[in-house]
């Protein structure tokens, strides 16, 4: 019997997680300790859980550990003869996120 897992949705990304696993996630809601999140997909061992009727009442718990910055993304937009350029960068705010439970519906 292998390892239970899930699959989770959150800021338009989805994540492989296992519980005790850190992961960088987008910015959460602010001033939050404990985060559920919804699981799209859970699977334990040879049970696979994947549709919302099975999913029902499946939840995964995570703790919020603190924030973080992205890589620094440089930019820089130029026109040519007409002496425009704009040079700009951003970083990202994610949140890191300890998984510390997954529990089945």
């Amino acid at each position: 019997m292998g390892s239970m897992y899930a699959v989770i949705a959150t800021g338009g990304k989805q994540y492989r997680v296992e519980e005790g696993q850190r992961v960088v996630v987008e910015r959460l809601a602010e001033g939050a300790a404990d985060v559920e999140l919804a699981p799209v997909m859970v699977v334990d061992g040879d049970d696979v859980r994947a549709t919302p009727e099975a999913l029902a009442g499946s939840t995964v718990t995570a703790r919020v550990i603190g924030g973080v910055k992205g890589p620094k993304i440089r930019g820089f937009t130029y026109k040519n003869k007409s002496n425009q350029r704009r040079r700009w960068g951003h970083r990202q705010h994610l949140d890191e996120i300890e998984i510390t439970r997954i529990k089945k519906g």
